[in-house]
């Protein structure tokens, strides 16, 4: 994991649509121990700029499981949804340059096209009276990055997902938009997150460079599955995580990620002891839904 002169600063940043589970835990785990294990700080945003995917009250109680698995953000929560105004300020910088343009494209139109927008041209005309989105216009360039976990990483934005939506027409904000401009608000230097994000990361450093701001390090780490290989997030109904047992889970999502389990009495204590023992190296090179070890039990009862 990196070490910068300055102080490091890591993030987790849950989206708000369910309870957390054991993915979510991995997550937040790894990101917790890569900064802390350097002496950095940690910090929490809540990812709420998609009110329709939205689950009432899961904000609250995500936070206040992580705070039952001992985790304590190194400053105030950031939620997305109160920083409108910085993501229409970057859009509209992007739009002053030439990057952004308004396009009136729905998915099922490129769809029938069979192709990807690229290149600022758009397949349907502007539609009075309606809102279009924002995209931004996709160059033709190599984007490259070393991923500390996953080694050399390069992607041609244009020729991957092309011209992408940076405001919807709806008028939500996208968020590859919101997250460069937030991670760079909070002064994140590492972004350690799961494996299927890799693929946003070209993106996020595209939108950086065009933005003038620093690009933190990234670490993808293999995505959390069951016993059945299914991945454990909210969008494939992962259970919940017993709030009974942090330190069961907190156990677990330890061998997952090929860590030592430390003896602690407290949850505050083991995530203590493991920042202390930290070492990555377990996690170099295992990419997509591969698990560090075998694949973890959803059920704590059937460990």
């Amino acid at each position: 994991m990196p070490h910068h002169p300055e102080i490091p600063i890591g993030r987790f940043a849950p989206s708000p649509t369910g309870e957390l589970h054991f993915g979510s835990l991995v997550a937040a785990l790894a990101s917790w121990l890569s900064v802390k294990h350097a002496g950095g700080r940690w910090l929490l945003r809540i990812e709420d700029i998609d009110p329709p995917r939205q689950v009432a009250g899961s904000a609250t109680s995500i936070l206040a499981a992580l705070a039952t698995h001992g985790f304590s953000a190194d400053g105030a929560v950031l939620y997305q949804s109160q920083r409108g105004g910085a993501y229409a300020a970057a859009l509209q910088r992007l739009r002053d340059e030439g990057h952004a343009f308004p396009c009136w494209c729905s998915r099922t139109d490129l769809e029938a096209s069979g192709v990807l927008h690229r290149d600022g041209h758009c397949v349907s005309p502007a539609i009075a009276g309606r809102e279009p989105a924002w995209r931004l216009h996709a160059p033709d360039l190599d984007i490259e990055f070393e991923d500390l976990l996953q080694g050399p990483q390069h992607q041609n934005v244009r020729t991957a997902v092309g011209d992408f939506v940076l405001r919807r027409a709806d008028g939500l904000w996208n968020y590859q938009l919101a997250c460069v401009v937030d991670d760079a608000f909070q002064g994140i230097t590492e972004v350690v997150r799961g494996y299927d994000l890799m693929e946003s990361t070209p993106r996020q450093i595209l939108l950086q460079q065009l933005l003038d701001l620093s690009t933190p390090a990234y670490a993808h780490i293999p995505l959390a599955i069951d016993a059945n290989g299914c991945k454990l997030s909210k969008s494939h109904a992962a259970p919940v995580l017993d709030m009974r047992s942090p330190l069961a889970n907190l156990a677990r999502a330890l061998g997952f990620l090929g860590q030592p389990v430390p003896d602690a009495p407290t949850a505050a204590g083991m995530l203590r002891r493991a920042a202390g023992r930290f070492d990555p190296s377990p996690l170099r090179g295992i990419a997509n839904s591969e698990p560090a070890a075998k694949p973890m039990p959803t059920d704590p009862a059937s460990r």
